[in-house]
């Protein structure tokens, strides 16, 4: 069972006063923010007000590789036959419920256009890859949520005003306050190894991850630690792993992949608030 979700900046209710006004809603927000657990718990909350399991919701991750036919569909050959397989965004719009794009600024241009054309305010699309041209609208339930990564994340690229302008309400999604994130950490640990226990080691852990935020928020270093980091460092002191070495495993070792001045620059920040390692 999933642990209680933390509304602490009253998302949830920027995302039901723009359900109700049938407003889509843009989520913008560093990674490892909550941005899909905040999706998923009003998907959750949605679900039980209209019957709808999880609210009808479907998603869809953006890359790079992502292409128009995951969107829209594409023609299959099956025994002999040839059949149009429609993609998920047609398949959203028909059905109606909630469609989450999921880091939607990651996507290629021609894959914006479609999407473009399908949240105006008209609601439908133009179905060119099926025989019959059909003109799909979506059903008056449809609701979509999408989310963007600041454009300092690789990948990511301004999104088009035009497409930007689809999503009229925005929710800026930051990492919670210390004590905030130290509550989070602790509904995910429950009653399992550790949940009770090395209180003081959990605060460390939450104050070293807001210090590298905030360094790489100046690009003094390359990585921001995720609330989902902090969040396996406290799971590993469960296990009894040593406060400095869960430290070192989560929060230090990432950087060497930037080289060795990056990775002792970080070293340095963790023994001044865990200590010296331990000797072999």
């Amino acid at each position: 069972m999933a642990p209680p979700y933390l509304d602490w900046n009253g998302s949830l209710e920027i995302l039901r006063n723009a359900y109700e006004s049938g407003l889509f809603v843009l989520v913008i927000g560093p990674k490892g923010t909550g941005k899909t657990s905040l999706v998923r718990e009003f998907a959750r909350i949605t679900g039980e007000r209209t019957g709808r399991e999880n609210g009808g919701l479907e998603s869809i991750n953006f890359s790079l590789r992502t292409r128009e036919s995951h969107l829209v569909g594409s023609k299959t050959l099956s025994g002999g036959d040839i059949a149009f397989e429609e993609g998920i965004l047609v398949r959203s719009m028909r059905n109606g419920g909630m469609l989450y794009l999921d880091e939607i600024n990651a996507a290629e241009a021609d894959v914006l256009l479609r999407l473009d054309e399908a949240l105006d305010d008209r609601r439908q699309l133009v179905l060119k890859e099926s025989s019959a041209m059909e003109i799909v609208r979506a059903d008056a339930s449809w609701f979509v949520v999408a989310t963007i990564n600041p454009l300092t994340h690789s990948g990511t690229k301004e999104l088009p005003p035009q497409l930007l302008s689809r999503f009229p309400v925005r929710i800026k999604l930051e990492y919670p306050p210390e004590d905030v994130e130290i509550e989070i950490v602790r509904a995910h640990l429950g009653d399992g190894p550790g949940g009770a226990g090395r209180g003081e080691d959990i605060v460390q852990a939450v104050k070293l991850a807001n210090t590298l935020r905030q360094a790489a928020a100046v690009e003094e270093l390359f990585y921001s630690p995720s609330i989902r980091e902090t969040i396996a460092y406290a799971k590993l002191l469960g296990r009894g792993v040593p406060a400095r070495k869960a430290a070192d495993w989560v929060f230090g070792n990432v950087y060497a992949q930037w080289g060795q001045i990056e990775h002792q620059k970080v070293s340095d920040v963790i023994t001044s608030m865990f200590g010296e390692r331990e000797q072999a």
